[in-house]
């Protein structure tokens, strides 16, 4: 039998507290998602200002990030450039950048999603989160 690490509570909320303090610094209203390898959510938070759909979206692109084990941006830019078929692969909806997999010593432990600014900066965000962990 083989084990993997995995996201525990204190290090959801480490990355939920950098993705926050990286949205803040750059006066950025977004929704923050993090879930674990399968698409679970273990934490979201919508901070004052964020679009109501942003909070449905960010963990869309997470739970793709996690899924799929690559950024959300893999997929919107397969779609972009004619790969149409990927608006119909089953479980994944939040096909947009701004999804991005926690990866620990080679495994995807989750993914960070965010929601609310250009796609470049919610990527950003859940980049600056991940980053809480090293």
């Amino acid at each position: 039998m083989k084990t993997k690490p995995y996201l525990c509570l204190d290090d959801v909320k480490r990355i939920a507290a950098a993705a926050e303090a990286e949205a803040l610094a750059n006066q950025w209203a977004v929704s923050i998602a993090i879930v674990d390898d399968g698409g679970h959510l273990l934490w979201q938070q919508r901070l004052d200002g964020a679009a109501a759909i942003s909070a449905q979206i960010a963990p869309a692109k997470a739970r793709t990030a996690a899924l799929g084990r690559r950024e959300s941006k893999v997929y919107e830019d397969m779609i972009n450039q004619g790969r149409t078929s990927f608006l119909s692969a089953p479980g994944l909806d939040g096909l947009l950048e701004g999804g991005v997999p926690v990866l620990v010593d080679g495994h995807c432990v989750g993914a960070v999603g965010v929601s609310g600014v250009k796609s470049i900066e919610d990527a950003q965000i859940a980049k600056a989160g991940i980053a809480a962990l090293a």
